[in-house]
């Protein structure tokens, strides 16, 4: 019989990096889901991002992203280690999994999920503490950038913008953006970092047309511009010629001898 871990905490704790060793360590076979989570007051949570799981299935090809299978038909087999990632703010009322949320014991109960282990960044010693932060206020909103494919010094001045305070202080900021050559870059900030994590995922588009993987930003904070936020990135992005230039140019250097 497989086994199905809870894995909550605060945003930028280190959940799915966390989850992500984990799997690795694990000899049989690995599913994840990422729940959604619930807002409180004053406490915002991110609704529907697909950041986490776009980032395990780069690393882990083989994953099982059970939020894409048939709820009726969910199953955990022998061997197989199901990670359940819940972004939650306040620390569990009781140890174990008698500390789960009513209201996320209901959602597991319709996916008929049923854990015997549950883990909380800042309560069960298992876990990293370094990044887990008690947050009194947060806003959160996320962009679907499908598609979208950005001019890389643009980039590089809206982040350094966006974490630096100049539309609002951003708290946590993750994001999954498309570059002219195909490469796809996770973003990561927290504000207890000293900088931010940038790592290429592994997939690489090709060099026709836009590119159809997921690509996505949250951002999390207080006194956010989201308006100014949105138009910023408006202006960062590549349109149709403009990208279809950097890619034949691209080819065009992928063809030249060499020597």
């Amino acid at each position: 019989m497989g086994q199905a871990w809870l894995i909550s905490g605060s945003p930028g704790c280190g959940k799915t990096h966390w989850i992500l060793n984990t799997f690795k360590n694990h000899k049989g076979s690995c599913a994840y889901i990422r729940l959604n989570g619930h807002s409180d007051i004053d406490l915002e949570q991110v609704k529907f991002s697909k950041i986490d799981s776009a980032f395990l299935k780069d690393h882990l090809p083989h994953l099982i992203d059970v939020s894409n299978s048939n709820k009726s038909s969910i199953s955990i087999r022998e061997n197989t280690l199901l990670l359940i990632e819940l972004p939650q703010f306040k620390l569990p009322s009781q140890n174990g999994v008698s500390g789960i949320d009513p209201r996320v014991l209901h959602e597991l109960e319709i996916l008929k999920l049923q854990p015997n282990r549950y883990l909380h960044f800042g309560r069960d010693i298992e876990l990293p503490t370094k990044d887990t932060l008690d947050f009194k206020k947060i806003e959160s909103s996320n962009l679907n950038l499908q598609g979208c494919v950005w001019d890389p010094p643009s980039l590089n001045t809206f982040w350094f913008e966006l974490v630096n305070g100049a539309y609002g202080d951003v708290y946590r900021a993750k994001a999954l953006m498309n570059l002219p050559d195909g490469r796809c870059m996770f973003f990561n900030w927290i504000v207890s970092q000293q900088g931010s994590q940038y790592l290429p995922l592994n997939g690489v588009a090709p060099l026709t047309g836009r590119p159809e993987r997921h690509s996505e930003i949250v951002i999390q904070g207080k006194n956010l511009d989201f308006a100014l936020i949105q138009s910023t990135i408006n202006h960062c992005l590549l349109d149709d010629s403009v990208l279809a230039y950097h890619q034949a140019s691209l080819k065009s250097s992928e063809l030249q001898p060499i020597g």
